[in-house]
C-alpha cells in the first residue's frame, strides 16, 4: 500500500461517480441592484452582504431587498463576468442577478467539497470567459460541468468520504492563510523600512548638492497617445496595467502594428531607459524603467515618458521619483480635484538633487539591494508567498484527483 497516494488509500476501492453540477446542487438567482444602488445603500456593519463582480462588495440591511433574494445557505457564488472565479460563504447573502450561486440540499453532499473542486477547476472556466470580448461564463457552462461524487450508493461513507477531503483542505488553506498574513506583514514592513531608507538616502540640504529640474537633465519629457486600434501580435504596447510593483510585465501588454508605432505614434517611440510615469488617476506617480527586453514599444497618454541626459543615473532618478518629495509635489496641484494629475510642465519643473555621478551610483548600489528583497518574485518574500500558494495547490490537486475513465469536463 506504499506506492498508493493518499487519494487511492481514502478511497479504498470505492466508485466514483460524475454527475453535472445541476444534478448535485441547486442554483439559486440574484437579485435586481446597480453598482449605484450598492453604493447608495452599503452600511458598515449591517448584516447582509451583496457581491458584485471581483472584490467589490455591499453590506446593506434585510429590509434592503426582496426577502426572496436573499441566500440563507452556506453556498458557492459563482462570479461570472471580468474576474471569473468562485467564491464560498456561510452567512445570508445574495449578489447582483447577472451573477448566480448553489447550494446542497443533500445531506450527502457537502457544499465545500464541490467548492473545493470547482476553485481547482477555476482556469477551465476563465477559459471558457476568455472567449468573450468582456470575459464571461453563462449558466450552462456550470450547470453542465461534471463533478466527482465519491461512493454514490452509500451515502453515510460518501459524506464521510468528502468531509475528511473537506477537513484537510480546509486546514491547508487556514495554514497557507496564516503564513501568507505573516509573510505579507513581513514585507510590508520590509517595504516601510526599504521606503524609509530610500527617503533618508535621497534627503539632501540646499547647498549640500546641486538641485535641478527634471526639465534640465532631461532629453525629452512627453506622453503616448491611444492607438485607433489594436491587433493580436506586433509592437508592444504599455499601458498602466502592465506595471508590477514598478515593473513592467510583458503578459499585460496589447500591441499595434509597425506603421502606427513607427508613423502615427513616432513621438512616443520608447527607448531603453525611460522612466515611465503614470500623470493621472488613482494610481498617480508609479512608475517603471523600459527595459530593452520589451523594446519595441509604445505607450499612452496616462503616462510620461522621462528620458534623461547623461547627467544622472537613470536609476537614480527613478528611486527619487518614488520618494515623499514627489507624493508632495503632486499633491501641491490636487488640493481639491477627485482625480489627481499633473501636466508634462508641471513634470518637467519638478527638482531633483544631482550630486556627483560616483554617488548616485553608490545610493543606487544600495536601494537596489532592498528593492530585490522587496520586489524580487525570485529572490524576495513574494518568492515565499508564491511557495505557499503552490503547496497548497499540490496538496488540493493530489486530493481531487479522481479516476476518470474519460473526459469529464461537460455533460
Amino acid at each position: 500500500m506504499s506506492h498508493l497516494n493518499y487519494l487511492e488509500k481514502l478511497l479504498d476501492g470505492v466508485e466514483v461517480e460524475w454527475l453535472p453540477l445541476k444534478d448535485v446542487l441547486v442554483r439559486t438567482k440574484g437579485t435586481k441592484i446597480t453598482a449605484g444602488q450598492m453604493k447608495t445603500l452599503h452600511k458598515d456593519g449591517a448584516p447582509l452582504k451583496i457581491f458584485a463582480g471581483g472584490k467589490t462588495v455591499a453590506f446593506v440591511d434585510f429590509k434592503d431587498i426582496p426577502e426572496k433574494d436573499v441566500n440563507r445557505e452556506p453556498s458557492i457564488i459563482v462570479k461570472s463576468r471580468g474576474v471569473i472565479e468562485f467564491e464560498y460563504y456561510e452567512k445570508p447573502f445574495s449578489h447582483k442577478n447577472e451573477m448566480w450561486s448553489y447550494y446542497s440540499d443533500n445531506n450527502a453532499i457537502h457544499i465545500k467539497f464541490i467548492y473545493h473542486f470547482l476553485k481547482l477547476h477555476e482556469r477551465y472556466f476563465q477559459g471558457i470567459g476568455c472567449r468573450m470580448q468582456m470575459p464571461q461564463i453563462a449558466t450552462p457552462d456550470t450547470d453542465k460541468f461534471l463533478v466527482p461524487i465519491p461512493c454514490p450508493d452509500n451515502p453515510e461513507k460518501s459524506l464521510a468520504i468528502q468531509s475528511e477531503i473537506v477537513r484537510i483542505l480546509d486546514k491547508f488553506t487556514a495554514l497557507t492563510a496564516e503564513l501568507t498574513a505573516e509573510l505579507t506583514a513581513e514585507l510590508n514592513m520590509r517595504k516601510k523600512q526599504y521606503n524609509y531608507y530610500r527617503d533618508q538616502l535621497l534627503s539632501f540640504d540646499e547647498g549640500e548638492v546641486e538641485w535641478k529640474t527634471l526639465g534640465e537633465v532631461t532629453r525629452l519629457i512627453t506622453k503616448g497617445t491611444t492607438p485607433k486600434g489594436f491587433v493580436s501580435s506586433g509592437v508592444n504596447f504599455i499601458k498602466l496595467e502592465s506595471f508590477d510593483d514598478n515593473q513592467i510585465k510583458p503578459d499585460k501588454f496589447m500591441f499595434i502594428t509597425p506603421e502606427v508605432h513607427n508613423r502615427e505614434l513616432k513621438r512616443s517611440i520608447l527607448e531603453e531607459g525611460d522612466i515611465l510615469f503614470a500623470i493621472a488617476g488613482a494610481t498617480i506617480g508609479k512608475c517603471a524603467i523600459v527595459d530593452k527586453s520589451v523594446l519595441p514599444a509604445n505607450t499612452n497618454q496616462a503616462l510620461a515618458i522621462v528620458r534623461l541626459s547623461h547627467e544622472v543615473n537613470v536609476k537614480f532618478a527613478f528611486y527619487y521619483m518614488q520618494t515623499t518629495a514627489m507624493t508632495d509635489y503632486i499633491a501641491r496641484f490636487n488640493k481639491t480635484s477627485a482625480q489627481p494629475n499633473i501636466n508634462l510642465k508641471q513634470m518637467s519643473e519638478f527638482k531633483i538633487p544631482v550630486p556627483s555621478i560616483n554617488e548616485q551610483t553608490r545610493i543606487v548600489k544600495i536601494l537596489d539591494n532592498f528593492n530585490t528583497l522587496t520586489s524580487s518574485i525570485k529572490e524576495g518574500l513574494p518568492r515565499e508567498i508564491e511557495l505557499r500558494q503552490k503547496q497548497y495547490e499540490y496538496y488540493r490537486d493530489l486530493l481531487l484527483n479522481f479516476p476518470k475513465s474519460h473526459s469529464n469536463e461537460v455533460a
